[in-house]
């Protein structure tokens, strides 16, 4: 493999082109912006789709600051001369990221975000020196930096940086807000939505008639619009992953990463690469995940035998699928079944969102699975169906979302587990009784999430996992006899053990026959033997299961 300079954790344009890192080219996002004349652009993406990295770059070309040439040389962009003769470097650029603001509180928060303004304000010391601006304004800025202005300041303060700068200059300003939407999903967690929400209003009176603004670009995982968080902004167009002219320029197309396979020198890799991180499909383009594909590259050149891992689940704790499946009764069960099998389901879609109603339907849940990459829309040929607007065939887009699932509701069955009341079961066991054990069993079976299609190492998991849970010491797979029996359940002080033997069956008719089977493998391969001499009581199960469904029988003589 070849050593390319792979940007991992770099979303600053400057930086990668200044230090030779790998760029794949989205220089061309430029020209499609300003394609048609609209005053605000509002686009969504999942987080780690290149959102940063591309604002960083439209910050770098329009920056009237910045002499930015070198920077784009080769790109694609620079073939139009023409535009990058009237737009580069020619206009006043403010580029704010909300990214970092997070606190348990609103307080701890709060704090956060004034200090991203003072860091903005300080990025433009000479407006103090400037004679275009009046002292008012000019003692404002010196709060705003020393973060002691008030609310009120702080709710102005990008409307204000804008008019500073036009005063300055005389040109309009390029305003670009990155991850507008990340203090709302943070403040959700943490139970102070109303009070942030409050602020980011404030903050977004400069989009609205200012005549200080150019144009803006703002970016997040959601369109917030139900709260009129946008209301009364003019010429405003959002631009989402299902009804989007700008999806080629947010992830990796097909034809990037083969080209950057090409030039790492391991093409036989593109099948393993797009089974984990491919698969995602925005408007009409299919795309891979960038921070993916770019994370095993790196590993790649350390280790050319490393396997594909799930590095997108290392930048969230993934709480929206736990809280999803906590909310999950047993349509949300099926579905989520149906998904993890490979298939899609329908389902209403709601690109309007708010945080704070998230859990107030299914259709709400379902919908910000979607919006923030956890599921994608289907392909027709996928789905075998034509869904109106609002009904979206939904499917997992690769392997890397596909093992984020399982492992969360892996999580959420060992947790669940232990709250489940068992005791009838438990009961039943030590009084062999194979039809109370039957009956509790199957009921357990109808509450749990079936992540391996019904295999026999669910089963295996799923019969362990009940006793493990209650605290009883539990051998699994231990040599007994002449073989080795499914799990092994010990009762110490009681002086009794049970033995279970279990059998995954193909179909429904077979259930009785392969309960019959394990049985007889308990006595033929004398799994019993060895505890004779150490507890009075010996119970030996045969479990077959069929999906949903088991049947237990009790060894006759014990």
């Amino acid at each position: 493999m070849k050593n390319l300079n792979i940007p991992v954790g770099i979303s600053d344009f400057e930086k990668i082109r200044n230090d030779k890192f790998y760029y794949v080219d989205k220089t061309g996002l430029v020209a499609e912006l300003l394609k048609t004349k609209v005053e605000v652009t509002f686009i969504t993406r999942p987080r780690r789709f290149g959102k940063t990295l591309g604002m960083s770059m439209l910050e770098s070309f329009f920056d009237i600051r910045k002499d930015s040439k070198s920077l784009f040389d080769g790109l694609e962009i620079t073939q139009n001369q023409n535009l990058c003769h009237e737009w580069m470097n020619q206009y006043p650029t403010v580029f704010v990221s909300f990214r970092q603001v997070d606190g348990l509180n609103f307080t701890g928060a709060y704090d956060m975000l004034t200090t991203v303004i003072a860091e903005l304000y300080k990025g433009h010391p000479y407006l103090l020196d400037s004679d275009k601006i009046s002292p008012y304004d000019k003692e404002i800025m010196k709060q705003l930096v020393c973060t002691t202005a008030s609310p009120k300041a702080i709710k102005g303060s990008l409307l204000l940086l804008t008019k500073l700068l036009q005063q300055h200059y005389g040109k309009p300003v390029v305003l670009l807000i990155d991850e507008y939407d990340v203090p709302l999903a943070k403040a959700n967690s943490h139970g102070y939505y109303n009070e942030m929400l409050d602020v980011m209003k404030g903050l977004m009176q400069a989009l609205k008639d200012n005549r200080s603004l150019h144009f803006a670009v703002i970016t997040g995982c959601l369109k917030i619009a139900k709260e009129s968080i946008f209301t009364g902004t003019n010429n405003f167009v959002s631009d989402t992953i299902t009804d989007s002219r700008l999806n080629e320029y947010f992830g990796f197309v097909q034809e990037e990463v083969s080209q950057i396979l090409q030039e790492a020198d391991i093409t036989d890799r593109s099948d393993s690469i797009k089974e984990w991180y491919d698969g995602y499909h925005f408007g009409d383009f299919d795309v891979y995940c960038p921070w993916d594909v770019m994370n095993y590259l790196l590993e790649l050149q350390h280790n050319p035998d490393a396997a594909p891992v799930s590095y997108w689940r290392n930048t969230s704790d993934n709480a929206i699928i736990r809280s999803f499946i906590d909310y999950a009764g047993s349509n949300i069960t099926q579905k989520l079944e149906t998904l993890l099998s490979g298939r899609s389901i329908l389902q209403r879609i709601d690109e309007n969102l708010t945080y704070d109603y998230l859990h107030s339907s299914e259709d709400n849940l379902w919908s910000m699975l979607y919006l923030t990459g956890y599921l994608t829309k289907a392909r027709e040929t996928e789905s075998g169906s034509n869904p109106s607007d609002r009904i979206v065939a939904l499917t997992i887009p690769n392997a890397e979302i596909k093992e984020i699932f399982e492992t969360t509701i892996i999580k959420w069955f060992d947790d669940s587990a232990k709250t489940w009341n068992r005791s009838s079961l438990f009961t039943a066991v030590w009084n062999g009784d194979s039809e109370g054990i039957t009956r509790e069993m199957n009921g357990l079976l109808r509450r749990t999430i079936s992540y391996h299609d019904y295999k026999e190492d669910f089963y295996h998991a799923f019969l362990a996992g009940i006793f493990t849970g209650a605290g009883y010491m539990v051998d699994s797979n231990k040599e007994h006899g002449e073989g080795r029996s499914n799990v092994v359940v010990y009762d110490s002080i009681n002086g009794r053990v049970a033995i279970f033997e279990a059998k995954y069956t193909k179909t429904l008719a077979n259930l009785e026959h392969d309960c019959d089977i394990a049985l007889q493998q308990i006595d033929d391969r004398m799994y019993a033997n060895e505890y004779e001499d150490d507890y009075d009581e010996i119970l030996c199960y045969g479990i077959s299961f069929f999906k949903k469904r088991c049947m237990i029988k009790k060894k006759n003589g014990d």
